[in-house]
């Protein structure tokens, strides 16, 4: 294979939460294929190693928060340009448990990271990327947006929300450029988000993996590198599975 297929160099990418797990695997990905790669992520350290070790841009901020998101943007354009590649990654699960423990605040703080904040960081770089008349914008949903996991019912309806705005915003960007969105739906991946859930938990997301095992942070990077290359001009509006089997639909 040419080593220009899949080929970012040129591009700017930033990748939400990106100090750790599959965000740190993506950053690295979007890197090593040749493009400037910006780490986001609310925990400043975690952000500055990961960016040290690609040699890419340090950027520490809450995605809830539009001055942060707003200053963040600023300084990577100053230094690096325009944001190419956006892929919104930050989320987390919040709470476990039954609808009856679960309370409006747990709901509402879950919908704020892994919805509100793809919303605000989307409609911050679209404007450039029309401008320029090309853009990828790729979203990390889950399994769970698709089937629903029970005892996740935010971070289940986080998800469906947010394959619903990947496929509405598909169809409005469609037609305007080369400017793709789409998004993927890991099933359970081995990472410091999946080691804070309870056992029991654990060993019921990966019993319904057919494969048998959790997937790997790289394994979900390679996915988003196709998606965030010029080779997949003619893919958006999508929700790639990367479940090792497990979607039943």
């Amino acid at each position: 294979m040419p080593d220009e297929f899949f080929s970012l160099a040129g591009r700017v990418a930033l990748v939400t939460g990106a100090g750790q797990g599959i965000g740190a695997a993506i950053a690295r990905r979007l890197a090593g294929a040749g493009a400037r790669v910006a780490a986001f992520d609310l925990n400043a350290v975690s952000a500055k190693s990961v960016a040290q070790e690609i040699g890419g841009i340090p950027l520490a901020g809450d995605v809830t928060r539009e001055d942060d998101l707003e200053v963040a943007l600023a300084k990577l354009t100053a230094s690096a340009g325009p944001v190419d590649i956006l892929v919104n990654n930050a989320g987390i699960i919040g709470k476990v448990g039954p609808i009856s423990e679960v309370s409006r605040s747990d709901l509402e703080q879950v919908l704020a990271i892994n919805l509100v904040g793809p919303f605000l960081l989307s409609r911050a770089v679209i404007p450039a990327m029309l401008e320029r008349q090309y853009g990828r914008i790729i979203n990390v949903a889950s399994i769970a947006g698709k089937e629903g996991n029970p005892n996740l019912i935010p971070y289940s309806v986080s998800k469906a929300a947010l394959i619903a705005l990947t496929k509405a915003l598909a169809k409005e960007l469609a037609g305007k450029g080369d400017i793709t969105v789409n998004s993927i739906s890991p099933a359970v991946i081995h990472t410091p988000m999946m080691d804070a859930l309870p056992t029991a938990t654990q060993e019921y997301m990966v019993s319904r993996v057919p494969l048998g095992r959790p997937g790997k942070a790289e394994e979900v990077a390679a996915l988003v590198h196709y998606l965030a290359s010029s080779e997949a001009s003619f893919t958006t509006g999508q929700c790639y599975d990367i479940s090792g089997g497990r979607a039943t639909y």
